[in-house]
């Protein structure tokens, strides 16, 4: 029997010939990923247990992502906190406000993390390394033990297989297709259990980019899903080798592998989608949200943070001005993209349409520390989630769509149909 793609990316961390589902290992990760969130809490524990040295100093990855902007005087103190650990913990790579991004984006814009690679995070959403063809594994507060020792143990998760089958049309994005498939997740058309397994994609893949590869991985995780993992097409690989750091292997599922369970998707009559409030699975065709009236827009978050993303928001936004009820936020998911943004011209897009640039991270997606709304507003976004008191007030409504979808919503001041003030032929 043979193995699935995870499973190897396992094995080959853990030292082992094979791994098999409920095998329990302790990987040796590429590196170790921690926010800037969470450092001041494992560094009380290390200090707390007396241990002043990390294992493996210099595979850690600390990134300030989730507040870049200090709002508080809270967030300026995390922020002093963060530059002296990684000063007392001899962490070289610390991309600090302004050096890096988002920590579920620049890694793969910038060739830190390739096809193949393991390595262990805080944050749920390290399901996005599954869009180059990598594994990302939360280990949550044991981020701490990571630290330590270097690694943690790991029970190698089933997996389920997903196939596409037809090509997306016109106008219909990744992000789309993950709220759809959000949605058949939640109702048990699709008959998956994601509660720590990981969902592999096959069939149809080579028309998604990485930028859909990360959005397609994004809804998913908020559906408990522990890992994504899409077989890198020769475009992934190409773009992996042009911007690689170091050597990479690529893995890819045995013909035999085995898998939990199996499905097949047809997804060439998509429509656009619109996730309702109050979950990425309340996903309709966008015709059942149409004309909702919008006080607030945000592109961007580890769903749709790359230059792409923008591209698409910024095809849609060319020659036009945003609705005077909306505030709209931009929030690159690279310090890369926002060069590229400015070198190809698409800043001045957003800037005259009077868009508001962010820096790059997480932006209003980490819990509306910038950009929040008030009681009563509504907003449309390609944010993580929608889950209530996400942007701030819990009386809030948001709503999720692509950012075609959002692009063209703060234009009219509704939700509307990007397929109706852009051709996308």
């Amino acid at each position: 029997m043979g193995m699935t793609a995870v499973e190897k990316v396992l094995a080959r961390t853990s030292g082992r010939a094979r791994v098999s589902p409920g095998d329990v290992v302790y990987p040796d990760p590429d590196f170790i990923m921690i926010h800037d969130g969470v450092v001041r809490g494992a560094k009380r524990e290390l200090d707390r247990l007396g241990i002043d040295r990390l294992a493996a100093p210099g595979k850690v990855i600390m990134v300030t992502d989730h507040e870049v902007i200090y709002g508080s005087a809270r967030a300026a103190e995390f922020g002093v906190l963060n530059r002296a650990a990684a000063r007392a913990w001899g962490v070289k790579q610390f991309f600090d406000v302004g050096r890096g991004g988002h920590g579920h984006i620049f890694p793969m814009e910038s060739g830190m993390l390739l096809p193949g690679m393991f390595y262990f995070d805080n944050d749920r959403h390290s399901t996005n390394a599954g869009a180059i063809g990598a594994f990302g594994f939360r280990v949550g507060a044991e981020i701490s033990r990571v630290l330590a020792t270097g690694t943690n143990w790991v029970m190698a998760p089933k997996t389920v297989r997903l196939t596409l089958k037809g090509k997306l049309e016109p106008g219909v994005y990744g992000r789309d297709l993950g709220f759809h498939i959000a949605r058949l997740l939640q109702q048990g058309t699709l008959d998956f259990d994601l509660d720590y397994r990981v969902l592999e994609y096959a069939g149809d893949l080579d028309q998604f980019d990485l930028a859909a590869r990360t959005a397609l991985c994004n809804s998913p995780t908020e559906m408990r899903a522990y890992g994504i993992f899409f077989p890198p097409s020769e475009q992934i690989l190409a773009l992996a080798r042009e911007r690689a750091q170091c050597p990479f292997t690529p893995v890819f599922p045995d013909p035999d592998a085995a898998y939990e369970k199996e499905a097949t998707l047809d997804i060439g009559s998509l429509e656009p989608q619109v996730a309702l409030p109050g979950g990425v699975h309340r996903a309709v065709n966008i015709s059942e949200a149409a004309g909702q009236p919008i006080n607030h827009a945000f592109v961007g978050s580890c769903g749709s943070g790359m230059y792409e993303d923008f591209a698409i928001a910024a095809a849609v936004l060319k020659g036009k001005r945003i609705a005077p009820n909306v505030r709209m936020f931009i929030a690159p998911g690279s310090e890369q993209s926002t060069r590229r943004l400015l070198s190809e011209g698409l800043l001045q897009v957003f800037i005259e349409a009077g868009a508001i640039l962010l820096p790059a991270g997480c932006g209003p997606c980490n819990d509306a520390v910038v950009g929040p709304l008030h009681a009563g507003e509504v907003s449309i976004s390609t944010a993580a989630n929608n889950n209530a008191g996400r942007f701030g007030s819990q009386d809030a409504q948001l709503y999720l769509g692509s950012p075609a979808t959002v692009a063209a919503s703060a234009i009219a001041g509704r939700i509307t149909d990007a397929r109706n003030v852009t051709d996308f032929n």
